[in-house]
């Protein structure tokens, strides 16, 4: 599966976030890992988090690129190695954010991956 972390301004730009995830959700299968106002993990900054299957990759990020509103996004794969996915593997639409990788653990928690 997927995360796409949409980063925004709890005090600016939190709106314009939750329109972008409400029609994400609306659109395509996909599940929210939440709305994180303040540094959660390797995102220094603010983000709300979609996690998608495989098949969805596609048309969301598809989606994404030309509907995100001047948000900065982050996409990275789940494989078994979540430093790599943030990284070696990560993809941007707008401007890439410095993650703080060395707060990653390798693996990630069963509640951060797509439902079966």
């Amino acid at each position: 599966g997927y995360h796409a972390h949409i980063y925004y301004d709890p005090q600016k730009t939190r709106p314009m976030a939750e329109r972008v995830c409400a029609v994400i959700g609306e659109k395509f299968t996909v599940e929210f890992g939440g709305f994180r106002d303040g540094p959660v993990g390797p995102h220094p900054v603010a983000n709300a988090q979609v996690i998608f299957k495989p098949d969805q990759f596609q048309p969301v990020i598809e989606w994404l690129m030309m509907n995100r509103d001047g948000l900065d996004v982050l996409i990275h794969p789940l494989t078994d190695d979540s430093v790599d996915d943030h990284s070696v593997y990560a993809m941007w639409l707008g401007s890439p954010v410095p993650l703080k990788l060395d707060t990653l653990r390798r693996n990630y928690r069963a509640e951060l991956l797509p439902s079966a």
